[in-house]
């Protein structure tokens, strides 16, 4: 019995309706930006797998890393205890994140980095004597699929089922909102949450660096605190190796994840402002942070991730995604000639193309393209009417042309079917 055949009778995966959704695939391994199936096909992995995957896959320098580190302590608990991984990490991402940044509190993925910072924001105006029980965020928001995080992300059919068990938010869409908000709002305000630049899961939307740059001036003239989710757009992914680095401002809150260890294994980490930390630190126990998971600062995923932000350095990663990035301006801007192309969006290491289509997330094409796709050997898989691609930076010249050439293809079959309707 194949892989496929066993999982299909134990196995319940991700955003998926198990009663209509094709066979999930059997992978054996994966080299490079190449993932390698059961039946001996090889598919090239055009989306980072789920935009973790920086270095590409079983990279020799971090399996050394994991290997060594797995000889010498595999896991102990993280509250009254430390080791030489966690504090290394600390370290080196204190040494890159923007200024201030400065204490790091360890989880096990983006979603849980998330809701550290919510919970730690909203504890800590209690703590300072202050009821602020209000948040901000933006239009198209995702943040994660934990309750708090939930409530940060916009209305969708992620959160739909939710909706009694989820906190209000405020809305943001523009500056102009966001200021009328700060000036209604403003001593109910404990932050705003954003994704800086690009936010992913809301469709690959691409924001001037301004309007950053405005939010935070907003922040600091009503006192309000700033949470950047970087869980994305951390890591060079955007073409800083921050996305808050593109309008040279720091949050006080940063949330990194999924590429931190470069896909290996999960890892959170939720870093803030010596003013933050300052506030739960009392002779009086319930200021305590009380949050923790049996997993925080697992050694594993600390060696591995610091291994990454080694090899970050020594292959100039921010080159790489500079290379992407000019290939990808060379090429798909063609593709907005099409009909049936409403718009396409560039950042760093990030294509975006968005079909026209009423459906949004559930439109059929998303999953129509996925399937021609992987008939070519491409894991691309949309966001409904947005087809996105984020390869590894180690992908090849050769190996982008190729991803782009089936795109534009792919496309072009689709316009003329767009065009006779």
């Amino acid at each position: 019995m194949n892989l496929t055949d066993r999982d299909r009778r134990h196995l319940w995966h991700p955003y998926t309706q198990e009663k209509i959704a094709p066979p999930p695939i059997g992978i054996v391994r994966g080299r490079g930006v190449w993932l390698y199936t059961e039946d001996g096909q090889k598919i090239l992995d055009a989306i980072s797998s789920w935009w973790v995957n920086i270095h590409g896959h079983a990279h020799p320098f971090l399996n050394q890393a994991l290997a060594r580190q797995a000889n010498e302590l595999e896991h102990t608990m993280f509250a009254g205890f430390t080791h030489k991984p966690a504090v290394e990490l600390a370290e080196k991402l204190v040494a890159i994140l923007p200024k201030g940044l400065t204490r790091v509190f360890y989880s096990d993925n983006g979603s849980t980095a998330v809701e550290v910072a919510l919970k730690m924001v909203y504890q800590f105006w209690q703590n300072r004597g202050e009821q602020r029980k209000t948040f901000v965020a933006l239009e198209h928001a995702y943040h994660g699929d934990t309750f708090g995080a939930m409530s940060a992300s916009d209305k969708s059919a992620f959160t739909k089922p939710f909706v009694p068990l989820l906190f209000d938010i405020l809305r943001a869409g523009n500056i102009e909102n966001t200021d009328q908000i700060f000036q209604e709002n403003s001593k109910q305000i404990a932050a705003v949450i954003l994704e800086p630049m690009l936010q992913g899961a809301g469709g690959m939307i691409v924001r001037e660096k301004q309007f950053l740059l405005d939010i935070r001036k907003l922040c600091n003239q009503y006192n309000v605190l700033l949470i950047a989710d970087e869980v994305l757009t951390g890591f060079g992914r955007t073409g800083k190796m921050f996305a808050c680095q593109h309008a040279e401002i720091s949050p006080d809150i940063i949330c990194l994840s999924k590429a931190l260890t470069a896909g290996y294994l999960p890892l959170g980490a939720t870093v803030a402002t010596e003013e933050i930390y300052e506030a739960f630190l009392s002779d009086d126990r319930m200021k305590t942070f009380f949050h923790g998971h049996s997993f925080t600062a697992n050694p594993l995923s600390c060696a591995v991730a610091s291994a990454s932000l080694e090899l970050f350095e020594r292959e100039n990663c921010l080159e790489k995604v500079a290379f992407i990035n000019r290939k990808f301006n060379e090429r798909l801007p063609q593709l907005s000639n099409l009909d049936c192309v409403s718009d396409v969006r560039i950042i760093g290491a990030v294509g975006a193309v968005e079909i026209v289509s009423d459906d949004g997330y559930f439109a059929d094409i998303g999953q129509t393209l996925y399937q021609e796709f992987l008939s070519r050997n491409i894991l691309l898989r949309p966001l409904g009417n947005v087809l996105y691609f984020m390869p590894p930076y180690v992908i090849q010249e050769k190996e982008i042309d190729w991803v782009l050439d089936e795109i534009t293809e792919v496309l072009e079959n689709i316009n003329r079917r767009f065009s006779r309707k």
